[in-house]
């Protein structure tokens, strides 16, 4: 794959056209003419901050890039402002694929990203507001937040519990699930790409019989599942698991890699109001986002749980709660 410098030509970052005069990108297929004009394919992901696929960069013509044989791809920082909007971006991607989830639009989806970036709260907040009615009308909840460990027989038992077209079931941390090839099987049929998906239990059971659970059933019914795990960097016996389950659903990857990612959505989310209901000033608020700040390479786990925790006790020890968080949310040096 050869590279190619800009010389005129414009690409929409977050609905802005950004000049690229100047860049150098890998060539993925020549100037063509298509229904909104000319333009140049080239490989996004080479380069920080733009799309991790194929691009197509907006040119008058062939002669409005050149070839660029030895020279290095750009290397191009994400600024703040771009960072928080892609990370913006990607959360309210998963609050719309989460309604889709619930109307049946979309049968799973799996949700990755590090503890603590409120990959939970997103999801269990556009469930919860679909079931206000249900709440409301006495009704049955049509979606269960399942955490912890959870065993093929209890799997089975919550998918018939939750069967019925629009009911919800999220897997929280509930990774165990993945390592269990029975486990992996029933999901595999729960969430096929058929028109019907059936599941069958073919082993006597006394918790099916107590419980009034058939031993086969027809599955309706979305799965969500909430995970710290990268598939594509698993090995071994688990990633091909992983990758039998990631086919089955629409696998969203929040990007939140790095600590600077992790801090720069944590001011975003205190600036959206996080910590309203502490009824803090606003330098109180900035004090704590700069101790986490300040800190972040000493801290027990950089994620949006701690700035909680700070928050705890700045409301508990408005004199000391520097103090008092260095011994609790700070490793020793």
């Amino acid at each position: 794959m050869k590279n190619i410098r800009i010389k005129e030509g414009t690409y929409k970052i977050r609905g802005k056209d950004v000049d690229l005069a100047g860049m150098v990108f890998p060539l993925v297929e020549e100037f063509k003419v298509g229904a909104k004009g000319g333009y140049v394919t080239v490989d996004g992901k080479a380069i920080q901050g733009f799309p991790d696929r194929n691009i197509k960069i907006a040119c008058n013509s062939a002669d409005c890039y050149e070839d660029a044989e030895g020279a290095k791809v750009t290397k191009r920082e994400e600024t703040d402002e771009e960072t928080i909007d892609r990370l913006r971006e990607r959360f309210d991607m998963l609050e719309d694929m989460t309604k889709a989830t619930k109307k049946g639009d979309v049968r799973a989806m799996i949700v990755s990203g590090p503890p603590g970036v409120g990959k939970s709260f997103g999801v269990e907040k556009v469930l919860g507001k679909h079931d206000l009615i249900a709440t409301l009308g006495d009704r049955p909840a049509k979606y269960e937040v399942v955490k912890g460990a959870m065993s093929a027989i209890g799997l089975y038992c919550k998918l018939y519990k939750f069967a019925d077209k629009d009911n919800v079931i999220v897997f929280d941390d509930c990774d165990s699930i993945f390592a269990d090839e029975l486990s992996l099987n029933i999901l595999k049929a729960a969430l096929d790409s058929k028109k019907t998906r059936r599941i069958h239990w073919n082993t006597d059971s006394f918790k099916l019989r107590n419980e009034g659970v058939p031993d086969s059933f027809e599955f309706k019914g979305s799965a969500i599942f909430i995970t710290n795990l990268k598939f594509d960097k698993a090995k071994g016996k688990v990633r091909e698991h992983l990758m039998a389950l990631e086919s089955r659903c629409h696998y969203v990857d929040l990007t939140i890699d790095t600590d600077r990612e992790k801090m720069l959505r944590i001011k975003q989310i205190t600036s959206d109001g996080m910590l309203n209901e502490y009824q803090f000033n606003d330098d109180t608020v900035e004090e704590i986002v700069d101790f986490v700040d300040i800190n972040k390479t000493r801290l027990r786990e950089l994620s949006l749980r701690t700035v909680l925790k700070v928050a705890d006790l700045a409301k508990a020890f408005p004199q000391k709660w520097e103090a008092m968080a260095e011994n609790t949310v700070m490793r020793r040096a």
